[in-house]
């Protein structure tokens, strides 16, 4: 396989069975692995925007992994399907299913029971999500997106700013983000709420 990639702080590394799912070989660099995920993600926003999402849609599996799928599925095979390999972020993979229905669980009691403001249940259920690293890459924008998908459509918000910078780019707004989801880590959700919206 011709994908020599390297990761910046944050990202999750991918094998080399993961790596032989890409679906267009010519791409060679991160950079072109970008640019045509963008591309990829941008048709799942644009597949998004002419949709209405109920919680007993958004909080399912199924939407879970059509997301993942609609987001990478022109880019790779596995897209969609949970991780198969133990990661350096992450739960242990045979934990997924019964972490993310708990997940989706607690997100239907949040809402029903107005357990938070609806800013910190997209939040939450962000940071928990991207806690869990249900896929083999692109967990940190896929929960992004699910964040948007949670203040938009169940709350009809506006989506998050996440800073207005390219957060897969090794930049300050990229430190700045990984601090606040490690605070979160540690139980304190109110940096990444305040990032989220900056």
């Amino acid at each position: 396989m011709g994908l020599d990639l390297e990761y910046i702080s944050g990202q999750t590394s991918l094998d080399e069975e993961e790596k032989e799912g890409l679906l267009i070989p010519t791409i060679a660099t991160r950079a072109e692995l970008n640019e045509f995920e963008q591309q990829n993600i941008e048709e799942a926003v644009q597949w998004l925007l002419t949709r209405s999402f109920k919680p007993d849609v958004v909080f399912t599996e199924r939407f879970v992994k059509n997301l993942h799928k609609r987001m990478y599925g022109n880019v790779w095979a596995w897209a969609g399907e949970f991780r198969k390999t133990d990661k350096n972020l992450g739960i242990d993979k045979w934990q997924i299913p019964a972490s993310l229905r708990t997940l989706l669980d607690d997100a239907k009691f949040w809402v029903e029971n107005k357990t938070f403001s609806p800013e910190e249940i997209a939040i939450r259920f962000k940071h928990r999500i991207v806690s869990i690293h249900c896929f083999p890459n692109g967990n940190g924008r896929h929960s992004r997106l699910i964040a948007d998908v949670i203040i938009e459509k169940i709350y009809k918000q506006p989506v998050f700013t996440w800073g207005a910078a390219n957060l897969a780019l090794p930049n300050d707004t990229r430190i700045i983000y990984l601090k606040a989801v490690r605070t979160a880590d540690a139980g304190d959700i109110t940096q990444l709420l305040a990032f989220a919206r900056s």
